[in-house]
């Protein structure tokens, strides 16, 4: 079996019973690894970073809450116009007339 140097240098560092803790070396290493990466593939290398960023983003973003509360305050269907033939008490008068929750907190920010 062919194992790379790159491969012995990460066991290297990272040993099979070591304890998961970061320590200095342990960071150094993994410097040591993007800075390699980075001087073989560079765009692979920026690639992923990318990726990885594109990922935790939105977790940390403060436009996240805004999204959700805007999802949970639109409706699924839509009101469609109806004749009222005076006996639909749940259909309001007017399609414009305000159901629902009040997005008083959008017209705040």
């Amino acid at each position: 079996m062919i194992i790379c140097s790159d491969m012995m240098d990460f066991k290297l560092h990272f040993p099979v019973g070591a304890v998961n803790r970061t320590t200095r070396s342990n960071m150094a290493a993994i410097g040591k690894f993007l800075r390699n990466a980075w001087n073989k593939e560079p765009v692979v290398t920026a690639a992923c970073g990318l990726g990885i960023a594109a990922l935790i983003l939105p977790l940390v973003s403060p436009y996240t809450k805004y999204t959700v509360m805007l999802n949970k305050a639109t409706p699924y269907n839509y009101p469609v116009p109806v004749r009222d033939d005076g006996n639909m008490p749940d259909i309001p008068a007017h399609p414009c007339d305000p159901q629902g929750r009040k997005l008083d907190w959008l017209k705040n920010m």
